[in-house]
């Protein structure tokens, strides 16, 4: 067992440690590395200052040319070794910061998957989104700047201060008595920053939620057409939110106004008094040069101090709203201290177990019952009796808010997530498909169990057999296998190439006669009647789009080809032909997309064709115009002489074609030998999937028999070359998509149950877990549960189809949060209780 969480080793949670404690939390040594670089910096800044006075006062005053360059060298060197200092400043800065920012997402995100379900029944994600990524930037900008902005800026405002008290000590306290002024302003303009900046996080986390919320419920959006609901909740918030940040800003700013202002009064002072010392002979002025150099330097300290003041401010809010946000109790301990998770005695026992909401609602109620290992027990009743609820206590996501439920004799609250994980598994009802492939879905359980790194390495990296088993036992294998021909190969797959070419040859040679009527095999030498006119001209697979069939019709390559062909006319024909019969049959007919079925135009362009065939009705075919013709070549191309029957295709037509073909290849190669890729049967196609490569023809029929045999001879095909399972094991590459979108409900229900299966849990619990299979799927997987885990492995199934609790050793019957009645299958009908009438309701 190799379950690892960084929180369960932290002294502290995260929601409990101070803003303040991550100046130093891992960054000690760059700390002290960055004091030590800005003590010497700000001595290094004092030097231009002394360099100023100098250059004045010795090197012009007394016309002395070699003083001149040894002050300027000084201070130019002076200038650029500061400079090169402050980028290393604001690099080790940065690095301190962006390290606390990441410290506080992975410990707060790894804090916010311990959190209880309840929690986040009440949570929108967009409010976890916002804080993770927005909300401890600040505060993660004030970690770096904690000892450097102020260090830096104190420091140096002090050493400004000692060397013009040198200079003049009258002059040095009124260039530095306007700033006692600013500390007392600017706190007070603060706290309206402060308290705007706080509706401003709430609103943003309202945002966020919002448009999480909209964005996951997308269909229900659509379906009910409630797009102004929606918009108008989402423009409340947008408003509310402009409106206290236009506020937030207004004060932020007035802060910057008032400190620019009363920073921009020093020179003033300097002016007048140092300008008066000076000319009463007080003050040399090398000195009001310094004085007036070191006023301006000064702005830069005390504006760098404010900012940090605002940055320390909404750092603050932003790190203690979100933390308080998230300081929710855990409820169970992560890991085990001081042993190994428990191998738990799979014997189940509840006594007078109950939970309750929040709210006081009773989920549960006294519930009793004891399970023995290797038993299974079916959990059935109305919707909302709390069969859900008492699975998803004993599987430790609720927690039961009286009496006891015991695995192995141990309490199931006071156990550890790995002690769960280890002895159990859940498929719920809506399972979880997580973004990647099939094969990392299915091995997630595994690989909780096992540690990434012990699966990674191949240490405990499974065999493909046992991958392919339980793949067969959920009923995934077929959907697998399905991936995996219709994946597209590339990178380290395109070794599989002369195998693919190979089992082309050998498909054609075992299975020509059987699968003739449900496939016309590619042959460069015969028309397909089953493709279009568009296919049988290039006859290959289009690299570029520009080869498409949509765009030939916009094509000058290919439109050229067509007269070079002779090619053009003896379309347009055929498309006014098609055009002509379609509109003819269908024009008073319901429109429906059955009758068009038979015909290459669409019926949403049936409107178009019905007044193109109108306007050029009684016309030759040059009298047509360019767009005209446009719209007939396209319909002509798109015919299909084997599915549309509409029209038929003259002999002399399908010769010209062919005499055509090999011309398009000619000149194609010539124009752009990469843009198509042509059928030869000694050749892969890369832009075609496995299945397609194999097959190398077309299927004539939609048939549903047609192409389960077409598959059965495949798998055949596949066996007999010894590359089933590789095929399989390029199908579980297939990525499944967000959520699994990608999938359907009933795959991604398997693939959960296959995960289950896979990593082969002591206990299962199953909450609904087939409710999106058919009959047969269900039937597979309970056969498979009775058949390979009876005895084996705890089950506990909240079951929604009666026709298969008769399996199951024991049959618990809810009712209000309670047990009604339990027994065997044959006990309760006899006893002709609850379950009784629940069963005769569903016959």
């Amino acid at each position: 067992m190799n379950l690892k969480n960084k929180t369960a080793n932290l002294e502290t949670p995260i929601v409990k440690k101070p803003l303040t404690s991550w100046i130093f939390d891992g960054n000690m040594k760059l700390q002290i590395i960055l004091v030590i670089i800005i003590l010497l910096t700000v001595a290094i800044r004092v030097v231009p200052l002394e360099m100023q006075k100098r250059i004045v006062n010795e090197a012009i005053n007394l016309r002395k040319l070699n003083l001149l360059a040894v002050y300027s060298g000084i201070y130019l060197g002076s200038v650029v070794l500061a400079s090169a200092l402050k980028l290393v400043i604001n690099v080790i800065q940065t690095r301190i910061s962006q390290k606390a920012t990441a410290q506080m997402r992975k410990q707060l995100y790894h804090h916010i998957l311990n959190m209880p379900l309840t929690f986040f029944r009440n949570t929108q994600p967009g409010t976890v989104v916002n804080s993770l990524i927005n909300e401890l930037t600040i505060p993660g900008n004030f970690v770096g700047m904690a000892v450097a902005v102020p260090l830096t800026n104190i420091v140096t405002l002090i050493a400004f201060f000692a060397y013009l008290m040198v200079l003049n000590p009258i002059l040095a306290i009124i260039s530095f008595s306007i700033y006692p002024v600013m500390l007392y302003i600017i706190p007070r303009l603060q706290k309206y920053v402060n308290r705007d900046n706080k509706k401003r996080v709430n609103s943003s986390r309202k945002l966020s939620s919002k448009i999480v919320e909209s964005i996951s419920g997308i269909h229900e959006v659509q379906a009910n057409g409630a797009f102004e609901i929606e918009n108008n909740k989402f423009d409340t918030i947008v408003d509310y939110l402009m409106k206290i940040r236009i506020k937030w800003s207004i004060f932020k700013f007035a802060i910057k106004v008032v400190s620019n202002f009363f920073i921009n009064l020093g020179p003033f002072f300097i002016f007048i008094v140092g300008g008066y010392l000076a000319i009463k002979g007080q003050l040399g002025l090398g000195a009001l040069v310094a004085f007036l150099s070191a006023q301006e330097k000064l702005y830069d300290p005390w504006k760098e101090l404010i900012e940090f003041y605002q940055v320390y401010q909404d750092g603050s809010i932003n790190y203690y709203k979100t933390m308080n946000y998230f300081d929710v109790e855990i409820e169970n301990e992560l890991v085990p201290r001081g042993r190994e998770p428990y191998d738990l005695d799979v014997s189940i026992n509840v006594e007078n177990m109950s939970l309750k909401t929040e709210e006081g609602i009773k989920l549960l109620s006294n519930v009793s019952l004891s399970i023995a290992p290797g038993e299974h027990i079916a959990l059935v009743g109305f919707s909302g009796s709390g069969k859900s609820s008492l699975a998803l206590c004993l599987a430790q996501l609720y927690k039961y808010t009286s009496g006891h439920a015991t695995i192995g004799g141990k309490e199931i609250c006071e156990l550890t997530k790995a002690d769960i994980t280890k002895n159990m598994g859940l498929v719920s009802q809506s399972p979880f498909i997580f973004d990647g492939t099939i094969k990392e879905n299915l091995m997630y359980s595994y690989t909780a169990l096992h540690g990434e790194e012990c699966v990674f390495n191949g240490e405990c990296e499974p065999e493909l057999d046992r991958l392919v088993h339980v793949l067969q036992q959920s009923g995934l294998f077929v959907d697998v296998l399905r991936f995996g021909l219709n994946t597209i190969v590339e990178g380290q797959e395109e070794k599989f190439i002369p195998i693919i070419i190979k089992m082309r040859e050998n498909f054609q040679k075992e299975f020509e006669d059987s699968v003739s009527e449900w496939i016309e095999f590619f042959d460069e030498n015969q028309f397909l009647f089953y493709a279009s006119i568009a296919d049988n001209i290039i006859f290959g697979s289009p690299v570029f789009d520009t080869f498409k069939n949509e765009n030939l019709v916009k094509n000058k390559f290919f439109l050229k080809f067509l007269d070079h062909a002779d090619l053009t006319r003896p379309l347009l024909t055929l498309g006014k032909e098609i055009a002509d019969q379609t509109v003819s049959i269908l024009k008073n007919i319901t429109h429906d997309n059955m009758f068009f079925e038979q015909s290459p135009i669409k019926l949403e362009e049936f409107e178009k064709y019905e007044d193109l065939v109108r306007n050029i009705k009684n016309k030759n075919l040059h009298e047509i115009n360019k767009q005209q013709g446009i719209s007939l070549l396209e319909l002509a191309l798109r015919f299909s002489p084997g599915k549309h029957r509409i029209a038929a295709i003259p002999e002399f037509l399908t010769n010209l074609i062919l005499e055509g073909r090999y011309m398009f290849r000619e000149r194609i190669k010539q124009e752009d030998p990469h843009a198509v890729a042509f059928f030869r049967s000694d050749q892969y196609i890369h832009s075609q999937t496995i299945f397609n490569n194999i097959l190398f023809g077309v299927v004539k029929t939609t048939n549903p028999g047609a192409q389960e045999k077409i598959n059965q001879f495949m798998v055949a095909l596949l066996i007999g070359e010894d590359f089933l399972e590789k095929m399989i094991e390029i199908g579980m590459n297939f990525k499944v998509g967000t959520q699994g979108n990608k999938l359907s409900g009933g795959q991604r229900q398997k693939l959960a149950i296959a995960r289950t299966f896979f990593k082969s849990p002591p206990i299962m619990i199953l909450d609904e877990a087939t409710s999106a299979l058919d009959n047969n799927s269900q039937k597979r997987i309970q056969s498979v549960l009775s058949r390979q885990w009876k005895g084996k492995s705890t089950l506990i199934a909240v079951v929604h189809r009666l026709d298969i609790v008769k399996e199951y050793d024991k049959i618990a019957f809810l009712k209000a949060g309670k047990i009604a009645e339990m027994g065997t299958y044959d006990e309760l009908m006899e006893k002709k209780g609850y379950f009784y009438e629940l069963i005769n309701e569903n016959r």
